[in-house]
């Protein structure tokens, strides 16, 4: 096992796996957002998946590649367990989500709710006041904020005073980036963000 994946597997061993019955119980399931005011960056995914609905945390289930990819960038001193999500905090970091409620795949979403979201998370913004907003999810992004030509990184516009980043979806099944890409992708945004590079040196 590499080094930086042994504390994730012992946060993991404390925490029993859902059975069929919990994730089929956890659809249409909402989950807390991980949030504070004046955040540097808060990462915007598209909707809770079942794995998440039934334990809480975002981006649980297991071969969901995002909290690799939150180390490799820099932004995790090392790689955390999704249970540990509410230490992103002090680091400036954040989670929520284009859309509420949990599915078991993000295509099953309608465009009515990526819109809706996408209206709620401006709300949000301005409430809470990130310097960043990171969607992890280009075809979300597109959609929700209809902007069909969008691509990764940087956007033009910004959302209620803050900076916009779009970021690949780090779901085990988007096979278009390897968890080493995915962390470069991770990794560009956290030097935008002018955030230290918390990897052990």
């Amino acid at each position: 096992m590499l080094p930086e994946n042994a504390g994730r597997a012992r946060a993991a061993a404390g925490y029993p796996r859902p059975t069929r019955a919990d994730l089929a119980a956890a659809a249409d399931r909402r989950i807390p957002d991980v949030l504070a005011p004046g955040l540097a960056v808060l990462f915007v995914g598209i909707n809770p998946g079942l794995w998440s609905a039934a334990t809480g945390w975002h981006f649980a289930r297991p071969g969901n590649r995002f909290w690799p990819a939150l180390h490799r960038g820099g932004f995790t001193p090392r790689l955390l367990h999704p249970s540990e999500q509410d230490e992103l905090p002090a680091l400036g970091l954040g989670i929520t989500n284009m859309a509420a409620r949990a599915s078991a795949r993000a295509d099953e979403l309608s465009t009515e709710e990526l819109l809706d979201g996408a209206a709620i998370l401006t709300d949000k913004v301005a409430r809470y006041r990130p310097r960043w907003v990171a969607v992890v999810g280009v075809t979300a992004y597109r959609i929700g904020f209809r902007r069909p030509k969008a691509t990764f990184g940087p956007q033009p516009e910004s959302l209620a005073g803050a900076r916009l980043w779009v970021l690949p979806n780090p779901s085990g099944l988007n096979a278009h980036f390897t968890p080493v890409t995915l962390g470069l992708a991770f990794d560009e945004l956290r030097v935008a963000a002018d955030l230290p590079d918390r990897r052990p040196a």
